[in-house]
């Protein structure tokens, strides 16, 4: 194998770390540019993930390595170390191999002169790095701290602090369960596939050979081979790369009984247009038809992209908290709201590095006003359903308690009877899904109806 597969994993860390670039979207474009495909390909995409995944723990590992405080160490160079540290603690790459090609890469990267020094230095630190496997690391970390010590945790299971505690807080009672949670964080999803409705039936999905039917929505596969786009249903857009956890949301909302149901639906946060597309088909599918409202014109272009072309459903671009869409009420609305998407860590590898707890602060009046907004919008005998990607505490119960509290026109029903196929879905009358316990992101769903 040449180089440039890590060639390519050490310019995706670059990105993200110098121009804050989110890794799924500039990875196909690295690929490409170093003309990488098949096994190469593969190579690199789980170098470059792997290692922004897992940058904490392999911190903790290297500051055990490294003769001065890790801050101190050149960035580009703490970059090839965390990748010399996965290929050596978490792939099935040679010692040797691992070693020798981030000397390589140490010695074409960075300053000049000094690149024999720089080899050197990572030769020095990869070489203690190796001395031991995982295990045996994580006894040497851990030291005499217990195992469900959430610090620890954190460090073993490369969590900031503060998402460590939420996530704790959000599991309650089945607190025990956290290092699952946060080890199903650390393991790479394969691609979910949802099958359009009207436009591609979910057996014809089953009958491609590199799909297999999803664990819980009857209208989601698992891709077992390749990549997403490599599928003509997808490229055509009769099936979309969709979570099953977002599937089940959007189908829940479509299963609710409403009286004198009109087929009005509203998606007031539809970009980039996953959920909407699916609803599109839904709300065809029961003779109804799907407003869309996104804020930003260059999403509500990809939402619009997104529907069938025989559908009539409408794109607004505007501010949901405005109710662009005038005085019309709706029989079913969705909100999808923006939040720090802490439910899905396992499908971006950056991301956990990235958010902050003031970024709570900043998306808790959004997601209040949304669903006040949405509440506005859906009439008496409807249903509106507030989702969000994260299991925070602050971003789920919390909003719609909050916004609930004051309000005698609506009552929150149990989610969990319009999901009959999910198991384990706890006390209600919310659903929180997560990745440990149902192979999904962590979607969660609240259904409020208006009273009649």
């Amino acid at each position: 194998m040449s180089d440039r597969p890590r060639e390519a994993a050490l310019e995706l860390l670059r990105a993200v770390r110098e121009d804050d670039a989110y890794a799924n979207l500039v990875l196909p474009q690295i690929l490409h540019g170093h003309g990488l495909t098949g096994r190469d390909a593969a190579f690199a995409t789980e170098l470059a993930y792997g290692t922004l995944r897992m940058r904490g723990w392999y911190d903790a590992v290297l500051a055990q390595c490294v003769n001065r405080p890790l801050e101190k160490v050149e960035p580009a160079l703490l970059d090839i170390l965390r990748l010399g540290t996965h290929q050596l603690l978490s792939m099935r790459v040679p010692d040797h191999a691992a070693v020798d090609s981030s000397c390589a890469l140490a010695r074409a990267h960075g300053a000049k002169p000094g690149g024999d020094a720089r080899a050197g230095f990572v030769n020095a630190v990869l070489r203690k790095v190796a001395q031991h496997d995982t295990a045996a690391w994580a006894d040497l970390v851990q030291g005499d701290r217990p195992d469900d010590d959430p610090e620890w945790l954190a460090t073993r299971w490369s969590h900031p602090g503060w998402i460590v505690r939420a996530l704790r807080s959000a599991l309650g009672d089945r607190g025990g369960e956290l290092a699952e949670l946060l080890q199903a964080d650390d393991t790479a999803a394969r691609p979910a596939l949802v099958a359009r409705p009207g436009r591609m039936s979910p057996e014809e999905l089953f009958d491609l050979p590199e799909v297999e039917p999803g664990r819980w929505s009857p209208l989601a596969g698992a891709l077992v081979d390749g990549r997403p786009e490599q599928l003509a249903c997808v490229r055509e857009g009769r099936a979309g790369v969709q979570d099953e956890g977002s599937q089940l949301v959007a189908l829940a909302l479509a299963r609710a009984d409403v009286a004198d149901d009109q087929g009005r639906w509203l998606d007031t946060c539809a970009g980039p247009g996953g959920k909407a597309a699916l609803l599109d088909g839904l709300a065809r599918e029961q003779g109804g038809r799907l407003v869309a409202v996104e804020q930003h014109p260059h999403r509500s272009a990809l939402v619009e992209r997104s529907f069938a072309p025989e559908s009539d459903s409408v794109v607004i671009t505007g501010d949901a908290r405005l109710a662009p869409w005038g005085d019309e009420l709706f029989d079913r609305v969705l909100v999808d709201a923006p939040c720090t998407g802490l439910g899905a860590l396992r499908r971006r590898p950056e991301s956990r590095w990235r958010r902050t707890p003031s970024d709570l602060a900043a998306l808790g009046g959004l997601q209040r006003d949304l669903l006040r907004s949405a509440l506005g919008a859906v009439k008496p005998g409807g249903v509106v359903a507030y989702v969000t990607c994260s299991p925070h505490l602050a971003e789920t119960e919390f909003v719609v308690s909050d916004v609930l509290r004051d309000r005698d026109d609506v009552v929150l029903e149990d989610a969990r009877a319009l999901l009959p196929e999910v198991t384990d879905l706890g006390d209600g009358p919310t659903v929180q899904l997560w990745p440990h316990r149902h192979g999904t992101d962590g979607m969660f769903l609240a259904l409020v109806r208006k009273k009649g």
